[in-house]
């Protein structure tokens, strides 16, 4: 019986080969190596054109939100420092001052909008039914999925309906 190598393995020895053939050596260190393995790596394994681009994604990322905060507050200090200037001018020329310029802003009052939300649940809703209809073709049920935001959507609608149109009272002057 002689001794020849299995097809599977000449397959393997020939892929080994043509990767140690590709990398020339370098792929990798050994993990009970010894220094030899580690003389291997060198600094120029990272090119330098990757610290930047590192650099400048994780700036964007993290620097970006900070930045956006820091613009808002800077435009509401100079804002307010531009009132309280304003305020000052017309102490000192004695001029009155009006209530509304020392009052606050009062927020708006906004109409809870039950038919855009009702709108926005059921077009959602059939949605999801689609979807989930076209992607499992018709089949198992999954499509039910979106009868609930559809049904939730078609209450708000009858809510609004019911409730019709509501006057709120604007909100007093301000003293």
């Amino acid at each position: 019986m002689t001794a020849s190598a299995s097809p599977a393995q000449d397959l393997a020895d020939r892929i080994h080969q043509r990767i140690e053939k590709k990398l020339k050596g370098r792929h990798g260190i050994a993990i009970d190596g010894d220094e030899a393995d580690l003389k291997r790596i060198k600094s120029d394994d990272i090119p330098e054109f990757v610290i930047p681009i590192v650099a400048i994604t994780m700036l964007t990322i993290f620097g970006a939100p900070v930045l956006i905060v820091a613009v808002i507050m800077y435009f509401g200090f100079s804002r307010n420092r531009m009132m309280h200037r304003t305020i000052r001018m017309m102490a000192e020329k004695g001029q009155p001052i009006p209530p509304a310029l020392l009052a606050p802003p009062t927020p708006a009052v906004r109409q809870r909008s039950d038919m855009r939300r009702g709108v926005v649940l059921c077009m959602v809703g059939l949605g999801l039914m689609l979807f989930f209809g076209a992607v499992n073709e018709w089949e198992g049920g999954s499509w039910a999925i979106g009868v609930i935001p559809f049904v939730i959507g078609l209450g708000y609608l009858l809510v609004w309906k019911l409730e019709g149109k509501k006057d709120i009272s604007s909100p007093p002057p301000a003293p």
